[in-house]
């Protein structure tokens, strides 16, 4: 699943391609995906164009401008969004395999992954496709967008809110792994896997240490781990874990910089002791049991 940094990356990109071209005609592929019925979606959206994308952890907004409504879209696990115009092709999300462009898409569009199409009116193009089908569209107006992140989404990495005093509250009396409530998108929003291994790593935390063990210096050290580790990640545009796609059909290469997570059965570079995977709420788990305490 794409995390904070992999979404973020596809947010900036397709604001520089989508904001403000007219959406003409639309195609639903897959009836599941999309969360209203065909004639409310052509209704809502066709005739206008997005006038803004942001997001909130791993949700992208699409503002419509029609006035105040938005168009949410979710990833999920194994979803991808594809721009095309002329030869210009811009893609974001799970790629399915190694190699070219079309092999990570799946084939010329639209393909068997392909739910849901955006035709524009310069004749350009915006594909969702999703292999496993956990990915959403959904149209909502500003009060319930509003509701939706109040009650869903807690702080992000580098928010000034995210700090020991916030960590210490939320914590506090948890028996949970610490690793399994960074990951609760209602404590911190938009981290995953890969980013929660890295800062416990950095931070000299075990994955599985209840949440209300963590002294005040941990605390610290986690939240400064969280925000160096988010920082480079956006800085160099997401990990390239199932040969991730940004916006641009580019890689990202925060991988080089991976000190745990896939590295199981390797060497840590602290300390030379073996990297170790265990299954961690359902999750795979990565880390070192002498760096990691």
């Amino acid at each position: 699943m794409p995390e904070l940094p992999e979404v973020e990356t596809i947010r900036l990109d397709l604001e520089k391609t989508l904001v403000a071209k007219k959406i003409v005609s639309l195609q639903i592929l897959s009836v599941n995906t999309v969360k209203h019925s065909k004639s409310f979606f052509d209704k809502k959206l066709l005739g206008f164009n997005f006038s803004d994308i942001s997001r909130r952890g791993k949700l992208l907004i699409f503002k419509i401008s029609d006035g105040d409504n938005f168009l949410l879209i979710h990833l999920k696990m194994t979803g991808q969004l594809i721009y095309l115009e002329g030869k210009n092709k811009v893609a974001g999300g799970h790629s399915l395999k190694k190699g070219s462009f079309l092999e990570a898409v799946g084939g010329d569009l639209p393909n068997k992954h392909t739910r849901v199409i955006f035709n524009f009116i310069d004749n350009s193009q915006l594909f969702f496709n999703d292999l496993r089908k956990f990915g959403y569209l959904k149209i909502i107006g500003g009060e319930e967008l509003a509701k939706i992140l109040a009650e869903n989404y807690g702080p992000e990495p580098l928010e000034k809110k995210l700090d020991e005093k916030y960590l210490k509250q939320v914590f506090k009396n948890r028996l949970r792994p610490i690793k399994n409530l960074l990951l609760d998108q209602k404590i911190i929003a938009g981290l995953g896997n890969i980013y929660v291994d890295e800062a416990l790593f950095l931070a000299g935390i075990l994955p599985t240490r209840t949440a209300k063990s963590l002294k005040a210096q941990e605390l610290s050290a986690l939240v400064q781990a969280i925000k160096k580790v988010i920082s480079l990640a956006l800085k160099k545009r997401g990990t390239t874990f199932s040969d991730y796609l940004d916006s641009k059909g580019r890689k990202g290469n925060f991988s080089k910089f991976l000190k745990v997570y896939g590295r199981q059965g390797e060497t840590c570079f602290n300390c030379q002791k073996e990297i170790l995977k265990i299954k961690l709420g359902g999750r795979g788990t990565h880390y070192c049991s002498k760096c990691q305490k």
